[in-house]
């Protein structure tokens, strides 16, 4: 990463550090005070979603983020990426879109769709 990284980089290196079990790392450094998140399992706040990230952390130790594309437009990056909890695991084709603010995430949404063992589309999910 370079010595002023790019709101794409910024990204990147959250959902990887979240990905590590690096959850109070990734919120110091990258989450804003105010911010907020759009996943439909979870309260909107900031601690809810940090505490059901440890908690995933926790009870999936080997997991693995292989970003496949990030796109950074203006105050908004997408992040897609595959998502193991396991070596085992097929996984999730999973999307973040954080929108940044005075270079911290102020807010954040996530998509996912599970990898499927068998599928007739010859080019795959990623």
């Amino acid at each position: 990463m370079s010595t002023n990284p790019t709101l794409k980089e910024k990204a990147v290196s959250f959902l990887q550090l979240v990905a590590q079990g690096n959850i109070r790392e990734a919120y110091d450094r990258y989450i804003a005070p105010d911010f907020l998140h759009h996943n439909p399992y979870f309260p909107g706040d900031a601690d809810s979603l940090m505490h059901a990230m440890e908690e995933d952390a926790s009870q999936n130790p080997n997991k693995t983020l292989d970003v496949k594309l990030a796109i950074q437009e203006n105050d908004k990056v997408m992040v897609f990426s595959h998502i193991k909890q396991n070596p085992e695991d097929l996984g999730f084709a999973v999307v973040h879109i954080c929108r940044f603010q005075d270079n911290q995430i102020v807010e954040m949404w996530d998509l996912g769709q599970a990898v499927p063992g068998e599928s007739p589309n010859e080019n795959g999910i990623f």
